[in-house]
């Protein structure tokens, strides 16, 4: 037998856990193997995360054996966030790994457009006058040439039942690109890397939602609530892990077990009575001279041994020649043989029982220094395998060949250099500064991934029965947690050191002085320095020692700075960079750790915001109840508020009224159950003199509220205003909320992002006051934005405007307006 040699990758993308070679017990090589022996392939189209059918996406991967694949228009980074603080972009990373998450668990693959996740949009010609329809139908496009599904089934539909205008746009561009896939006039600049592709058919995927049911008896219909014994689940049960892979969105599901019907609405192409796929070969009879192919199959199917899965070797390796001989010149042939030899390579691996990782002694590396590397292979079944080399980051190490003794490991230490040109780890789609509503990614291969491919890797070459393959693995990093176990995260590439603001924004009045700090944290030994600042016009700076001095990998200098708002000074940004060693560096860090997701960082540009305001205020002392998280309290201690956060037990033992105002923060009597046990001293605090102001609530399955809120009834809604530019009509000028400290306008709702408000308030006892009044475009007005009650001697507020966003965003009126909810003065 010829010597062969094979390149295994695997899609070991950044932030994953490392996928070893032995990554599957003989029940998951055997449902391996007959997927090998189907050639389908569908293409699942919504807007968001969690938006996807994880029953029927599982159904098509695992009981059908189809290649599945969901594309998700956006990474979710409008989204509310359940579990944290995190929002916009970092909401997005989070959404984006839940989504990597819930296809290991249902066995799909994941893909995405450029599009921004900016909000709730009512309808879809608001989300294509944001996203830029072309540029997001070019993506779609480009998803379906590279996939080459031969069907598609949309989530939604292009009627709008979906509600969600990104939802219905998903299924507009979907279906347009269903025939611009085929056409080779269409962003022709694609065909350069990819061919045009006609899929057969595109289903909507009808659905029964709450009140919304566009399920209909002459639909085509599907059992997906089967049971998969070598899986040892129904595909109701794989849909409920994952689906509650969202957790941010708080998507935990219960399990379903029986019988479970999915209907399907044809929108275009060739009809069918009683399945997608009719009149679709999806054997290997779709390609030609493959029957011994199909032979081989046959018998690796009827011979496989689940206790000596080695047997299948030498059958695996005469099987990954007969494709590789496939004439490859028909785009189909060499779609489907690209597809089948990735998928013989792993069986021949899992088959063989080799496992291999690689780590590095440290978590973090800088371009140009050494970095200490373990490398480790063991064959842990009875196969003849042959280590010839390991290659470390690009470096080749010739190695004595060693023919790998059964269960030995062997393990090889090597100190290497990361390249000094080696790119910093980043999420590739936030590497460049983005307009609202599109990521700006430039290279056209990178389009629709899900996340980076990691590049710092080592590379075992071996052969396995007369055949040669090299196998990469991802450079990370492991440790051993008490409480966790064995903990792997991924080889972070950084400067250095890092640069960063205690704080995003910082809010000055006219003529105030402030001291900001800065925090230097050390990437390596003995870092020393000069701090750069680059200082806007009409700002001025004093740094009371700009050089610094570090002496220990991961410690942390900081710097004082004292900076002054002139008199005329206008809102601006203050840039840092760090020059060390002659160069310059100017990244901060932000770090995400949940425990369902691998660990996550994010590098952007060492700035803050310094935001001018016009801004008067009264009281100064404030209780903060916590909800499922936001900043509110920061931005409150940032414009001089003394602020309290008030746990379960403070909200117990204290006297409230030592708080001129008390704010519950976003979502709070969704999450805090404790909250019922604290409404009677809540009111009674109200009722003597206290101002409480409850930001916004959700009242639905996901969200219920918890708790009684309020003095008086009221409804939460779902009404919100999407339009950020929406006019703003005063309903009752007189009231103290629009007069005092400050004079509110209508000015003072200029640059506020994404939103105006969400889920406002309706059905008001007649004790409320409303104070505003908005509406989207061709809507109703909506006067539930801000609600207001007296309640004795206090006052009790609802709102479901978004100072959560606008706060931290510096928004200056927004500023202005939460300063007066917190001055309402008591009644007499």
């Amino acid at each position: 037998m010829r010597n062969m040699k094979v390149k295994i990758f695997f899609a070991l993308l950044l932030f994953s856990i490392p996928i070893f070679i032995y990554s599957q017990n003989s029940s998951e090589i055997l449902q391996t193997l007959k997927k090998a022996n189907t050639l389908g392939s569908v293409l699942y189209i919504a807007a968001h995360p969690d938006d996807e059918n994880t029953r029927l996406l599982a159904y098509l991967a695992n009981e059908k054996k189809y290649r599945t694949g969901y594309l998700s228009l956006t990474r979710g980074d409008g989204g509310q966030n359940l579990i944290g603080k995190e929002q916009a972009e970092l909401l997005g990373v989070i959404r984006t790994q839940e989504l990597l998450a819930a296809r290991k668990v249902d066995g799909a693959e994941q893909f995405f457009t450029r599009a921004n996740d900016f909000g709730y949009s009512k309808n879809p010609e608001e989300t294509f006058s944001i996203w830029n329809k072309d540029s997001v139908l070019y993506d779609v496009v480009w998803a379906i040439r590279k996939f080459k599904p031969d069907i598609i089934i949309c989530r939604f539909p292009t009627t709008g039942e979906g509600g969600h205008g990104h939802h219905t746009a998903s299924a507009i561009l979907a279906i347009e690109a269903f025939d611009l896939a085929a056409n080779p006039a269409v962003y022709p600049d694609q065909l350069k890397y990819v061919e045009v592709w006609q899929s057969k058919r595109i289903f909507w995927n009808t659905f029964n939602f709450g009140s919304t049911n566009t399920t209909a008896p002459n639909q085509l219909k599907i059992d997906v609530g089967v049971y998969n014994p070598l899986m040892g689940k129904g595909y109701g049960e794989i849909a409920a892990e994952s689906r509650s892979m969202h957790k941010s969105q708080g998507f935990g599901s219960a399990k379903q077990r029986g019988s479970n019907i999915e209907y399907f609405k044809l929108l275009k192409g060739d009809s069918v009575k009683s399945d997608l796929f009719e009149g679709i070969n999806t054997t290997w009879r779709r390609v030609k001279g493959t029957d011994k192919i199909q032979a081989m199959l046959n018998t690796l199917l009827k011979s496989f041994n689940a206790e000596v899965p080695e047997s299948s070797v030498s059958n695996l390796v005469s099987l990954y020649k007969l494709i590789e001989k496939l004439d490859d010149s028909n785009d189909d042939v060499r779609y489907w043989k690209k597809i089948k030899l990735k998928e013989v390579e792993q069986l021949l691996l899992n088959c063989s029982g080799l496992w291999a990782e690689a780590t590095a002694a440290d978590y973090i590396a800088i371009p140009g220094v050494d970095i200490n590397i373990t490398a480790q292979l063991v064959n842990r079944n009875k196969s003849d395998v042959k280590l010839n080399k390991v290659t470390f980051l690009n470096q080749s190490d010739t190695v004595p060949s060693i023919r790998l003794n059964q269960n030995e490991l062997y393990t090889f230490k090597r100190k290497e250099k990361i390249n000094p040109d080696q790119t910093y780890t980043n999420p590739y789609w936030l590497n460049t500064k983005w307009r609202n509503g599109f990521y700006n990614v430039n290279a056209i291969q990178q389009i629709g991934k899900p996340e980076n491919i990691i590049d710092t890797k080592v590379v075992f070459d071996i052969t396995l029965a007369n055949l040669n393959l090299t196998i990469e693995r991802a450079l990370v990093y492991k440790s051993t947690d008490p409480v966790k176990g064995e903990v792997y995260r991924p080889l972070e590439i950084v400067p250095p050191a890092f640069i960063n603001f205690s704080e995003k924004v910082y809010v000055f009045s006219a003529s105030q002085t402030k001291t900001i700090q800065l925090s230097i944290k050390a990437n390596k030994p003995l870092v020393s320095g000069k701090l750069i600042l680059d200082v806007p016009l009409g700002w001025k700076v004093n740094i009371k020692n700009e050089t610094f001095e570090i002496q220990n990998k991961g410690d942390e200098c900081l710097i004082d700075i004292e900076v002054l708002a002139d008199k005329n000074s206008v809102s601006s940004v203050l840039k840092g960079s760090l020059l060390i060693d002659e160069k310059q560096y100017s990244k901060s860090i932000q770090r995400v750790e949940y425990d369902h997701i691998p660990y996550q960082m994010v590098l952007s540009d060492a700035e803050a915001k310094l935001i001018s305001i016009d801004l008067k205020k009264s009281n100064t002392m404030i209780g903060y109840i916590p909800g499922a998280g936001d900043d509110v309290a920061t931005c409150l201690k940032q414009i001089g508020y003394d602020v309290t956060i008030l746990t379960d037990e403070l909200l117990k033992s204290q006297d409230l009224l030592k708080y001129n105002a008390i704010v519950t923060g976003v979502r709070a009597y969704n999450t805090n159950e404790r909250l019922q046990g604290h409404y009677s001293k809540l009111m009674e605090y109200v009722k003597n003199g206290g101002n409480l102001i409850v930001q916004y609530n959700t009242n639905n399955r996901i969200g219920p509220v918890v708790a009684k809120i309020a003095p008086y009834p009221f409804t939460i809604s779902r009404d919100r205003v999407t339009d950020e530019n929406a006019k703003v009509k005063f309903l009752n000028d007189n009231h103290s909320i629009l007069n005092f400290p400050n004079k509110i306008t209508t000015s003072d709702f200029d640059t506020w992002i994404q939103e105006r408000g969400i889920y406002f308030a309706t059905e008001l006892d007649k004790e409320y006051q409303t104070i505003i009044e908005m509406n989207d475009p061709d809507e109703k007005p909506l006067s539930g934005s801000l609600i207001v009650a007296k309640y004795g001697k206090g006052n009790f507020a609802y709102t479901g405007l978004s100072f959560f966003r606008e706060l931290p965003a510096g928004v200056p009126g927004a500023y202005r307006l939460f300063v007066n909810l917190l001055s309402i003065p008591q009644n007499k």
